[in-house]
């Protein structure tokens, strides 16, 4: 009975850190495209990667892409999260997390 409710208590835990995995995507595009707004055209592409990566922990930086992109009077950002397998800052399960945000930009 002891294995089969240690197994039980590690695919919970790991569906747990796939959960959080997206709410830090989502986050992290948040402030991504919400720091963008504010931005000079210019400048947006670094500051938007910079906000996207700012509240992440080590653990999930280190393999996280951000992207941003504007057109049109409307900003996106992407984040691209990879999510640990069972301790974050160890291995990675393959398929990434992605997180998409959108806004219109701040007038001046």
């Amino acid at each position: 009975m002891t294995p089969t409710i240690i197994v039980t208590l590690i695919a919970l835990w790991q569906v747990v850190l796939v959960g959080y995995t997206y709410i830090l995507a989502g986050n992290a595009a948040d402030e991504a495209v919400r720091q963008a707004t504010a931005a000079e055209p210019g400048a947006r592409p670094g500051v938007c990667e910079a906000a996207g990566l700012k509240h992440l922990s080590d653990a999930w930086r280190s393999g996280a892409s951000v992207t941003c992109g504007s057109g049109s009077g409307y900003v996106t950002a992407d984040v691209e999260l990879q999510v640990p397998v069972l301790f974050p800052g160890t291995l990675s399960v393959p398929v990434p997390v992605r997180g998409h945000a959108g806004a219109v930009e701040e007038a001046d």
